[in-house]
């Protein structure tokens, strides 16, 4: 059972994020909170794997948040909710240690399958942040630092799975768009990971936008 935290300060947004999760197989709610400061005051209490976190909230936002809720509780996972796909507090919570990047009006099943994602310690960026994300990273914003200087060079084939990873596809969009097979491309993930000296495929792209690498997806 994966054990579910939501954070934000709208009520209707709370109880209906609790009312959709409470039907899913697998899935427990442990509490609500209405800011960043309650979410972090209930975590030793509640004791989530997720924690499902708002933004823009007053008290404490989500980035602040984020980040204590990191250092304090390096097990708890969090998948970001979102209004705005080019709102521009993404890319903070990026830096701050945000696992998943979610829109609000995102479906049940995306909204679930994120959540179990999640909890494993994978990465879920929706392809709608991922080019806002990589644009405001190319126009100047700074990402977040790779753990070890990155491994050059790429080769032609890993350029190119960087390239659509950078605009938000998964690895078996990846895939069928290559031609290639899903483990083959989750190879090549796993390489550009290790080149560019960073834990997921989110900071992957916002590094290789920022360097030059690649080129921000167009709308």
């Amino acid at each position: 059972m994966i054990r579910v935290l939501i954070c934000d300060d709208q009520t209707v947004v709370r109880e209906g994020l609790a009312a959709i999760l409470s039907t899913a197989p697998g899935i427990e709610v442990v509490g609500l909170a209405r800011n960043g400061r309650e979410a972090l005051d209930l975590l030793q209490e509640a004791q989530p794997e997720v924690v499902l976190m708002d933004l823009k909230m007053p008290v404490m936002n989500g980035v602040q948040t984020t980040q204590q809720l990191r250092r304090a509780y390096p097990e708890v996972n969090v998948l970001v909710l979102t209004t705005y796909a080019d709102d521009q507090w993404v890319l903070d919570a990026v830096r701050a240690g945000a696992a998943g990047y979610l829109l609000k009006d995102t479906r049940r099943d995306v909204l679930i399958d994120a959540i179990k994602g999640t909890a494993e310690g994978k990465t879920y960026l929706d392809p709608a942040i991922a080019g806002k994300l990589t644009q405001q990273v190319a126009s100047g914003m700074t990402p977040p630092q790779p753990a070890e200087p990155p491994i050059y060079p790429f080769t032609e084939r890993e350029q190119e799975v960087l390239n659509l990873l950078a605009q938000g596809h998964s690895n078996p969009e990846i895939a069928n768009r290559l031609h290639l097979a899903k483990g083959t491309v989750r190879n090549y993930v796993s390489a550009i990971l290790q080149k560019l000296g960073v834990s997921d495929r989110t900071q992957a792209a916002v590094v290789a936008v920022q360097r030059g690498m690649i080129e921000p997806k167009e709308d």
